[in-house]
């Protein structure tokens, strides 16, 4: 497939890839083998248009390449959509020139006066594995039917792949500043060079993207002030994952009485996907140092494979963290989880938040927490529980709240904070 790159004008720096193996000096015979990264990349899998090999703008949210997307991605209301290369920073060190994949999808018919609104989608947990990236793989039936509203409302939507997932080093899984960084450059990228987008912007998220759409909201006024972000909407809220350790332990505990069950299986992937990012943010930290010899065959399935696969290898070998690591967890995986703290929860535009009361994967009393918090430090913010909904299914069920909270952004009306009337979960 043809694609389109873009020539800069702006000062050039040299692409940091991570992941690559290093290179050994010296004389003949074996010192000239080139010794192989110990690095856990997840690296492959996808086409050439994910490896940019010219040099970077010094400045993120450039375009650097366009293509169309393959018929089976193209959203049924879409008009146009095509794969994006932009340039970024690496959220963990905060300084580092990377590139980042993701997708534009424009709605149909004649853009309004001022252009389609913009949806900035942050996607929720896919894996860590390159060909996981949404604007490689077909999208989640839920994620197509759901995106598919917001393009049937008249807006385009831009979709993040986020740092390293379709493009080379390690997907910084749960990590919140790169989360936003990606979601901030492709809006810039996008929204520099469609002159039929809009400059206002709303962003959407669920479960990670729920994080990355909140992140993005903490993170805006600091990295890309520029933007015109209106609100954020975001259903399924992690917050204060420090405590999935304590969690953890405790359903693990219970396995002896209730067996090992899908809602531990689900939370241990997604703590064993965040886990391996420890390399990003620990010194001197390998993975492979610590894993068993099942740790190591389960890493090979999260290396290629995406979060369906992973789920099951863990069901189907009843998989806890003494299987996997061989050692005490608690302090390296600590100090990873702090990558996913939020910098604030006083934000300057409003936030929808949408809890389903059967939600097992972020529990509901942990996206009170968030709501109670943003209230207290002064947030505007639209909070409702949908009774019966799921992790999953709370994110169709939520559009009947969330299309009108969104509408009224874009039409700069206000909206209602209900703080006052927060309560926890039924």
């Amino acid at each position: 497939m043809r694609h389109t790159q873009f020539s800069h004008p702006s000062k050039l720096v040299a692409a940091a890839l991570l992941g690559l193996a290093l290179g050994a000096c010296g004389g003949g015979g074996d010192d000239n083998v080139v010794p192989q990264s110990k690095a856990f990349t997840a690296d492959g899998g996808v086409s050439a248009f994910y490896r940019w090999n010219a040099v970077l703008p010094s400045a993120p949210g450039v375009l650097l390449q366009q293509e169309p997307l393959p018929a089976s991605q193209v959203l049924p209301n879409a008009s146009q959509a095509v794969r994006i290369l932009y340039s970024s920073t690496d959220g963990d060190d905060g300084k580092t020139a990377i590139y980042v994949s993701g997708d534009l999808q424009l709605p149909k018919g004649a853009p309004p006066v001022g252009g389609w609104p913009l949806i900035a989608w942050a996607h929720g947990t896919v894996g860590v594995a390159d060909v996981c990236a949404p604007s490689w793989t077909v999208r989640d039936p839920r994620d197509v039917d759901y995106l598919d509203a917001w393009l049937a409302q008249g807006y385009a939507v831009v979709s993040t792949d986020y740092q390293g997932l379709g493009t080379p080093g390690l997907h910084p899984y749960l990590h919140a500043r790169p989360e936003a960084y990606s979601v901030l450059d492709s809006i810039r990228a996008v929204s520099k060079n469609f002159p039929q987008l809009s400059s206002s912007v709303v962003i959407v998220g669920q479960s990670q993207g729920a994080q990355g759409a909140i992140a993005t909201a903490a993170y805006a006024p600091s990295y890309a002030p520029e933007i015109k972000l209106l609100g954020t909407v975001a259903t399924g809220v992690p917050y204060q994952l420090q405590s999935v350790l304590a969690y953890l332990n405790a359903l693990t505990a219970q396995v002896p009485t209730n067996g090992f069950t899908s809602v531990l299986g689900t939370l241990e992937a997604y703590a064993w996907l965040g886990y391996a990012t420890a390399e990003r943010v620990v010194p001197g930290f390998l993975l492979s140092d610590h894993l068993t010899a099942k740790g190591k065959t389960f890493y090979a399935v999260a290396a290629s494979q995406c979060l369906g696969p992973i789920e099951d290898n863990i069901m189907q070998n009843k998989l806890v963290t003494s299987d996997v690591f061989n050692g005490d967890v608690t302090a390296w995986a600590t100090q990873t989880l702090q990558s996913s703290n939020y910098p604030t929860v006083k934000f300057a535009a409003p936030v929808f938040v949408g809890t389903g009361t059967l939600d097992t994967d972020i529990p509901t009393a942990v996206q009170y927490l968030f709501a109670k918090d943003a209230c207290a430090a002064g947030s505007t913010i639209e909070q409702h529980y949908y009774p019966g909904q799921t992790h999953d299914s709370t994110v169709l069920a939520s559009l009947a709240d969330s299309k009108p909270f969104v509408q009224k952004l874009f039409a700069g009306l206000p909206v209602t904070s209900n703080c006052a009337a927060l309560t926890p979960p039924p």
